[in-house]
């Protein structure tokens, strides 16, 4: 496990499936309709149950934006708490991709502390069938909640759990990147 330390948080990398994790929430990558889908969304279904798809129908009908986030009860998973965030489909990086990458997981990170989450695990946002370049991505996603870990949350962990040896690796990498800006940074001051 790759992990990291910012201001008396953990923020930690690691290979798995997100819906086995006990942490108090975990991100779910959505779509719009709110109403289940492919990849992480379809795992996070199927191992919650039925009731969540009924709770997802009952309060959002109609969904929710690009660049937003939710939440609903854990149902079937360990965790309390599931945070739909909905991340922007590729179309090339001169639609706004970056910014609603972001919002979605600040959505999420703004959600979480709201709930009193102290443990939360994301998933790759939007890297999966929306395209989202691997790099990018993980840059995006890193540098996203390492910010907010730096700051005035109830967070005390936060864990990207990765489905593959390869997504791990680019996260990783972003993770290195960052530690080294953080360093320039400090040292410049």
């Amino acid at each position: 496990m790759d992990a990291l330390e910012i201001e008396g948080r953990r923020l930690e990398l690691v290979e798995g499936d997100i819906t086995t994790q006990t942490v108090d929430a975990i991100a779910n990558a959505a779509n719009t309709a709110l109403r289940g889908g492919g990849g992480v969304d379809g795992a996070i279904h199927r191992a919650a149950g039925p009731a969540l798809l009924a709770e997802l129908g009952e309060r959002y009908p109609d969904g929710t934006p690009t660049g937003t986030a939710v939440a609903t009860n854990g149902h079937g998973l360990p965790a309390k708490w599931i945070l739909h965030a909905v991340g922007p489909i590729w179309r090339g990086g001169g639609h706004g991709e970056e910014a609603l990458l972001t919002d979605a997981y600040r959505a999420c990170l703004r959600l979480a502390d709201e709930l009193g989450a102290r443990a939360v695990a994301f998933p790759a946002i939007s890297m999966g069938i929306y395209g989202y370049p691997g790099p990018e991505g993980a840059r995006v996603a890193i540098d996203t909640v390492a910010r907010h870990l730096g700051r005035g949350t109830g967070i005390e962990t936060a864990r990207f759990v990765l489905y593959s040896h390869e997504t791990l690796e680019l996260f990783h990498d972003a993770l290195v990147r960052w530690q080294t800006d953080r360093s320039v940074d400090r040292g410049a001051g």
